[in-house]
């Protein structure tokens, strides 16, 4: 499905009663799956290869007259109330519920329904239907259809919409970084702390510089480490055996192996260095922290030891909480 944010609601179809179990009789046969028209809007109907924007809500009937519809996704709640693009195009398989669009105009509301049977077949090679789907049962949409628009000014909003998306992305992490700033600069001054600082955000102290060259990209390092908050808490640590992980820590430089601020950070160390790393929440975990011992956009303190330095093994992979979020 491709996502586009526009303002508007139509009538929904589920709040006219019409449920997977409506008489047969009400819907038309198509290409494996049966369409009803609850609201016949006037105008053209989508020619294949234009785009519907629609809400629409997918649901599992049970068709036993007794057990409500099961929502599997509604558009709705997971693209904050506006529309989704759907392209109009061929159906691929006996059951492809994008044969219906076709039919639809802007304005319409109408349910489509395709028997759990058929699609057990004409996807038994594609990978199957979800275990939890019975023979018997139905697979419902409910759609409401805002916009029939051609595929070329769907990608005309489709990029406008990613581009204002990439703005306010922007703005929120400059507003959060100003914030990091803030409070180091207060950690810093209460702690007597005086570190040095990258252009990144990142700032570190080092206690022990270590022997040899500045570690490079692309070379294997072991390390120690303990992990904190701002207030002191500890949230990980391979030194210390509540942490069940006391081997020594392992990883490819410059990879994405670690969080952004790992990567930059030992690229400033040597071997045998210890050192201590300020790391902003934008070079951290930002909004999605691995564990509830991390709160969402928390500043991370680490006091590491680089053990050894050296170049990597094959298949090399990330082996602590370290790894960066993808």
């Amino acid at each position: 499905m491709i996502k586009r944010i526009i303002p508007i609601a139509l009538i929904s179809a589920a709040t006219l009663g019409i449920t997977a179990c409506s008489n047969s009789s009400s819907f038309k046969k198509i290409h494996g799956t049966e369409l009803m028209i609850i609201k016949d809007a006037s105008g053209k109907n989508a020619d294949t290869g234009q785009v519907l924007e629609v809400h629409v809500c997918m649901k599992l009937g049970k068709n036993d007259g007794k057990s409500k519809d099961s929502v599997i996704q509604d558009s709705r709640k997971e693209n904050h109330g506006e529309p989704i693009m759907l392209l109009a195009s061929k159906p691929q398989f006996s059951g492809d519920w994008r044969a219906c669009l076709t039919y639809l105009s802007a304005g319409d509301s109408a349910i489509i329904r395709v028997p759990t049977d058929t699609l057990m077949v004409s996807l038994k090679d594609k990978g199957g239907v979800p275990p939890d789907w019975k023979k018997g049962e139905y697979v419902v949409f409910e759609l409401n259809v805002v916009h029939v628009i051609s595929r070329a000014e769907a990608e005309k909003k489709i990029q406008e919409m990613q581009e204002k998306q990439m703005k306010e992305m922007k703005e929120k992490q400059d507003k959060q970084a100003a914030t990091d700033s803030t409070m180091l600069q207060e950690y810093f001054a209460k702690n007597n702390i005086k570190p040095l600082k990258l252009a990144s955000g990142l700032y570190y102290t080092i206690a022990n510089p270590g022997k040899g060259e500045d570690i490079k990209q692309g070379k294997e390092v072991t390390m120690n480490y303990t992990g904190k908050l701002l207030d002191g808490t500890v949230f990980d640590s391979n030194l210390d055996p509540q942490f069940k992980h006391t081997e020594p820590f392992k990883f490819q430089v410059g990879m994405g192996m670690v969080i952004p601020g790992w990567d930059e950070g030992v690229q400033k160390l040597k071997k045998g260095a210890k050192a201590t790393l300020y790391v902003p929440s934008g070079l951290a975990y930002g909004e999605n922290p691995p564990s509830a011992k991390i709160p969402v956009n928390a500043i991370l303190v680490f006091d590491v030891e680089v053990t050894d330095v050296g170049e990597p093994k094959r298949e090399q992979q990330p082996a602590s909480p370290m790894s960066s979020v993808k």
